[in-house]
């Protein structure tokens, strides 16, 4: 979350608007966010009831936790890329912007 923190004015150029979307309860957000400094961009909590957005993206785990995803989603709400990651990985931020300007997005 910190590195899509950093990229965010590449997102911005790009007129693309970045969340994090959480299973965890808001408290729990707001308390892992202050310990990263803050960010950048909304941190949305999936909790009640739980994982009902992760579920709808079918990135739920049984366990109750959501994969590690990345979803492109153009302004009509059509998802345009996924990419689930590892969930010990974090995703690339460069990658992202090449697979969002391969959409075409603007």
């Amino acid at each position: 979350m910190p590195a899509f923190n950093e990229a965010l004015s590449e997102f911005d150029r790009r007129d693309a608007q970045v969340l994090g979307i959480s299973v965890d309860s808001v408290p729990c957000n707001t308390a892992w966010e202050d310990s990263l400094g803050g960010l950048n961009y909304p941190l949305l909590s999936d909790f009640w009831p739980h994982g009902a957005v992760a579920t709808s993206y079918g990135v739920l785990r049984q366990e109750g936790i959501a994969e590690r995803a990345v979803f492109i989603i153009d302004k009509s709400g059509v998802v345009q890329y996924v990419d689930i990651h590892n969930i010990a990985e974090v995703p690339d931020p460069e990658e992202v912007l090449k697979a969002f300007d391969s959409t075409g997005q603007r």
